[in-house]
């Protein structure tokens, strides 16, 4: 698909509203595939995606290279980065994309009759040449992706709480299967919410 075609296809996840970032992500999701050497949109799940930030960029991604984390082939690592990282799991290639340090100064240029910042940066981002507006660096994961990926539809029962765990997201704790919120604790406290019985009546028979 060509650039257009992509631009249009994640606007329709933001109400048809074009961003700068999402303009990003659809050149870093294009770029991503000349690096790896791969046809993207993808079909199957041979490259994963490691983004950096949540929002506009990461529909960007999306649209561009078929990784979505309902696929379970993009991944949030929350450092509220505009960058990403692809990986081609066949090759264990990856490559990190940012935005160059000089981009925004750049789009000044390439859209001077633009009302502001943000129009000029929506306009020029879409034809700045790719050395200008990104930068790619060959990166060796730290992490183990095959831990992440782990094995799809693997079903445990927290022994403490009872919930189900998918995915291998299980931790043993001396001897026991437990969920991750069991045993580090979780992102949220459950509420003791007060349940009113409802009032029996009794009442006696006449014999």
């Amino acid at each position: 698909m060509d650039l257009k075609t992509l631009l249009d296809e994640s606007a329709k996840h933001h109400r048809h509203r074009l961003c700068p970032r999402q303009v990003l992500g659809v050149c870093m999701g294009l770029y991503a595939g000349e690096l790896l050497g791969v046809a993207l949109p993808q079909a199957d799940k041979r490259v994963f995606c490691f983004v950096e930030t949540d929002g506009c960029l990461t529909d960007g991604i999306a649209v561009t290279t078929g990784c979505a984390m309902g696929r379970r082939t993009m991944y949030l690592m929350d450092y509220g980065k505009t960058a990403a990282t692809f990986v081609d799991t066949q090759t264990q290639c990856a490559w990190r994309v940012t935005p160059t340090p000089l981009s925004r100064q750049h789009a000044l240029a390439y859209a001077p009759t633009a009302p502001d910042r943000w129009h000029a940066q929506l306009e020029a981002y879409q034809i700045m040449p790719t050395h200008e507006l990104l930068l790619a660096q060959p990166v060796r994961l730290t992490v183990d992706l095959n831990a992440i990926l782990s094995k799809h539809g693997m079903r445990v029962v927290c022994e403490q709480c009872g919930e189900d765990v998918i995915n291998e997201r299980f931790v043993i704790c001396e001897g026991r299967l437990l969920c991750r919120p069991c045993t580090d604790g979780a992102y949220y406290v459950v509420d003791a919410i007060p349940i009113e019985l409802p009032q029996c009546r009794h009442t006696t028979a006449h014999l």
